[in-house]
């Protein structure tokens, strides 16, 4: 009688876990009918960190930024090269390409703050794609400047793109905190 009992709460374990499994797949697989980009830049790692997770969240395509050019390997060196890149508003040529933007309704579209902005990389991309018309979710990570102007410069950059809500995360240890619970802010429809 104790196996018979045993075996019966075990099946129903796992068919309550099977429904779970299904409700998060079934959820999953709407919203990759809703045509998702998760398009970003990291230099470091960080900003792939979270558009990895955004994309375990909601689906869609990942698409990592890539340009032409190389950053020295010390970093203060790094980030002098950057900023006379941004001074400049120097913007690199993309490496790698979308293959059809036209199909995608939502943009994510992650960028470090670098020196209070976002990168040349992103700049390039958002010269080359016509996102006018397509949700644009930006989200930004930092080393513990915030947002500064990434956001007002992104959208300044992108006419016609309609901005939702914006995160930034913090490179210090919170990279991928909260991005559940933002994402459930979203009007992804």
């Amino acid at each position: 009688m104790k196996n018979f009992v045993w075996k019966i709460l075990v099946c129903s374990l796992v068919m309550v876990a099977g429904v779970d499994t299904y409700a998060q797949n079934a959820e999953v697989a709407m919203n990759n009918n809703k045509n998702i980009l998760i398009a970003y830049y990291s230099y470091s790692g960080n900003t792939k960190t979270v558009a990895e997770a955004i994309q375990k969240e909601v689906g869609g395509d990942l698409f990592e930024i890539k340009t032409e050019g190389e950053y020295p390997g010390e970093y203060r060196q790094m980030t002098l090269q950057a900023q006379k890149e941004i001074r400049e508003n120097y913007r690199p040529k993309l490496t790698t390409l979308v293959n059809d933007m036209a199909k995608y309704d939502i943009v994510f579209l992650g960028s470090p703050n670098w020196w209070g902005t976002i990168t040349p990389q992103v700049s390039s991309f958002l010269q080359t794609y016509d996102l006018n018309g397509k949700k644009v979710f930006p989200f930004i990570t930092h080393g513990g400047g915030g947002k500064q102007n990434t956001v007002a410069d992104m959208k300044a950059q992108c006419v016609g793109c309609v901005f939702e809500e914006t995160k930034a995360w913090s490179g210090y240890g919170d990279t991928v905190q909260g991005i559940g619970e933002w994402i459930k802010t979203l009007s992804i429809d």
